[in-house]
């Protein structure tokens, strides 16, 4: 049986148990930790960092969590609304004016926050590499038109809404996203997360290894769809996240280097009614903003039913019925399988992350066994079975 360590307190045994059953089967190296009420009752970690299992995951691991980092950046952008500095119902030219070129004039910061605002990636041809300058990426999102009118539908900014938030945070703070993580976040927090990552961790850092091919056939689709066109602009390559050049780039969507641990730590602060650790970044009212649904339906780019807030998706019958459907619970995660939940009803907060990417976008097989066992702990029931994005 596969070797885990950390600490894990009885009632959550189950939870244990998971984390052995695919440590043992389709997990490599992965860590799970649990925050109730301010106190971790779950920090596991296991498995190996390396796909030829030479290098064990120890606690300081840290792996990219794809599109969990995007809980981070929105939380960085929630913590300005809370200081006055940004409103989420302006315009974004408001603090980006190059923004309203391309009849954008009307896209208010919430709707960048929440995928609707019709620019859920680049207008083609655009390399992958062109992510990674800054300057040249957000300037070409500022000049293209919107895909569809926005605050009409939700279609995933899967690889861009680090660049569109963060552009909106670097303008009114003076600040890059990932200096202001660091400085504004993971610092005052004591987390250990990024975005990018410092060439000074990069030993510890765990590849990823990337999924099974994508369900859908983008051939097949309309070229104009927002489906095709976000995932041509630019194209997927998950094996770039294990590049030097990945590492130094600063993409609040999709490049936060981190694990369970570190993620709990941080956005546990929304569990917790804006306060974690002595440290408060967020008021209650807020927090209320989280909830004020957006979206509601079929998402325009990952096909299937997702219920937007501001910020975060909110829980879904069809999409993640293993969340309680009751409450205020709001979750995200990255491509492969990497998770957050915020439960604030329970001041439950629930984090994974992986080295071996499974198949699929929003969770995966392993992540609901963990989050279930999680819920099962607590005498929660979550009955149902998730739906894979492309399956409808």
């Amino acid at each position: 049986m596969a070797q885990v360590h950390g600490q894990c307190d009885e009632q959550f045994s189950g939870v244990r148990a998971a984390f052995e059953r695919h440590l043992d089967g389709d997990e490599l190296g992965a860590s799970i930790a649990v925050d109730l009420d301010g106190q971790t009752v779950v920090n596991l970690w296991g498995g190996y960092r390396d796909e030829a299992r030479t290098t064990p995951w120890t606690a300081d691991t840290l792996v990219n969590v794809w599109s969990a980092t995007k809980t981070v950046t929105n939380l960085a952008a929630l913590m300005l609304v809370d200081r006055g500095q940004l409103d989420v119902n302006a315009p974004v030219a408001q603090y980006w004016p190059e923004f309203a070129a391309g009849g954008k004039a009307g896209v208010l910061v919430r709707h960048l926050m929440s995928h609707t605002s019709g620019v859920s990636g680049w207008d083609t041809p655009f390399a992958l590499e062109g992510m990674y300058d800054w300057d040249a990426s957000t300037a070409r999102l500022a000049a293209q038109a919107s895909w569809w009118e926005p605050g009409s539908a939700s279609g995933y900014h899967a690889s861009n809404q680090g660049h569109l938030v963060g552009e909106v945070i670097r303008r009114v703070t003076g600040k890059p996203l990932k200096q202001f993580v660091a400085e504004e976040i993971a610092g005052p927090l004591g987390a250990d997360f990024q975005i990018g990552a410092r060439k000074s961790d990069w030993g510890r850092i765990a590849d990823v290894i990337p999924p099974p091919p994508a369900a859908w056939d983008l051939a097949a689709l309309d070229p104009l769809s927002p489906i095709v066109r976000t995932f041509t602009g630019p194209a997927a390559d998950a094996s770039a996240a294990n590049t030097p050049a990945w590492r130094l780039a600063d993409m609040g969507a999709i490049n936060g280097h981190g694990n369970a641990l570190s993620l709990t730590q941080i956005l546990r602060v929304i569990s917790l009614g804006g306060e974690a650790g002595g440290v408060r970044l967020l008021s209650p009212e807020t927090i209320k903003l989280i909830f004020n649904e957006q979206a509601n339906g079929v998402d325009l780019v990952l096909g299937i039913p997702i219920c937007w807030g501001i910020g975060y998706a909110l829980p879904n019958a069809q999409t993640l019925p293993y969340l309680p459907q009751d409450g205020r619970v709001c979750f995200w995660g990255g491509w492969g399988g990497s998770m957050i939940v915020m439960d604030l009803e329970r001041r439950l907060t629930i984090g994974y992350a992986m080295n071996r990417m499974a198949a699929g976008i929003i969770g995966s097989d392993r992540s609901e066994s963990y989050v279930r066992a999680v819920y099962e702990a607590l005498g929660v029931q979550v009955p149902g079975e998730r739906v894979e994005a492309g399956q409808l």
